[in-house]
């Protein structure tokens, strides 16, 4: 699914403060969970909080991790769009972790994730969502239409690996926000291929999406003051299935501090999305790559 532009000033700032407190010896911090999780056999490392690529963990098991970086980024221009553009963006995330529990600041999440059981990771915080803008058309495809709402929501996500070194799993996410903003749910199975414990490697899931009516109208809908503004025809749009989708993650340790991360993803759209005015494609791609630096 798409990633929105990361806020570089603000990982920037949040990394000044952080670097100072990293200089402590993470072995005087209070935790009440085991001193260390388990480690890696193969790597004789400590192993990431799940092993998945997707999952970031720069902590190196405890403390504070820091990664800061650059990416660059090819994708449609909005949801649905036929027009793509190369974009460079900030990457990285500011993260603490004590034993299985951990706080992060990435992207355009702050939250906390946790593994229970050794089988499920949850997570859960608040994630920023820019609204449709009639600038992301250079086509002017969207002309007319007003900018719509960008909104804080919240989410909830739970993941179940169905063995022991998380090789498969099944998961679901769920975002909401205020009415004009309604809800997203996503349901998701992965594989991860390779043997690092660490989160390296190559992972690849498959996922379906469902809107409330408000989700799939905001990207969508035109409304009869939209249409009388912009040309573009009345579009009144249900809930329901939304979209279904295939996402691969890589990523790779360079050297001890740098790391490449590299995603490609395709969505496939529901057909009454594909007919409204605003989608001028029943698909989006993307592709990304990403070099960070870990303190």
């Amino acid at each position: 699914m798409k990633q929105p532009t990361r806020c570089l000033m603000f990982l920037a700032a949040l990394a000044n403060g952080v670097a100072a407190l990293r200089g402590q010896d993470p072995s005087q911090a209070p935790s009440t969970e085991p001193v260390s999780p388990p480690k890696s056999a193969a790597e004789g490392e400590t192993r990431a909080i799940v092993p998945l690529p997707s999952v970031l963990d720069f902590t190196g098991g405890r403390g504070w991790g820091i990664a800061l970086g650059v990416g660059v980024e090819y994708e449609s221009a909005y949801d649905g769009s036929d027009e793509y553009e190369l974009e460079l963006d900030p990457a990285g995330a500011i993260q603490w972790r004590s034993g299985r529990h951990m706080a992060f600041f990435e992207g355009t999440e702050l939250g906390w994730r946790g593994v229970v059981e050794d089988r499920w990771l949850l997570q859960a915080g608040a994630r920023y969502e820019d609204g449709l803008d009639p600038s992301d058309s250079e086509d002017g495809a969207l002309d007319g239409l007003p900018k719509r709402d960008s909104h804080v929501v919240g989410f909830f996500e739970a993941r179940f690996a169905l063995d022991s070194e998380w090789r498969n799993w099944v998961g679901g996410r769920v975002l909401a926000g205020e009415s004009d903003f309604g809800a997203l749910g996503v349901l998701a199975a992965g594989h991860r291929f390779g043997d690092s414990m660490q989160g390296l490697g190559t992972e690849a899931y498959a996922f379906s999406t469902f809107g409330d009516r408000a989700f799939v109208e905001k990207d969508f809908g035109v409304s009869a003051a939209d249409s009388a503004a912009s040309g573009l025809a009345q579009t009144d749009l249900d809930g329901g299935y939304r979209s279904t989708g295939f996402q691969l993650v890589h990523r790779q340790r360079l050297t001890d501090n740098l790391q490449v991360i590299a995603q490609a993803g395709i969505e496939f759209y529901n057909s009454q999305i594909a007919d409204s005015p605003i989608a001028r494609d029943d698909f989006e791609a993307e592709v990304s790559l990403a070099l960070v630096w870990v303190f």
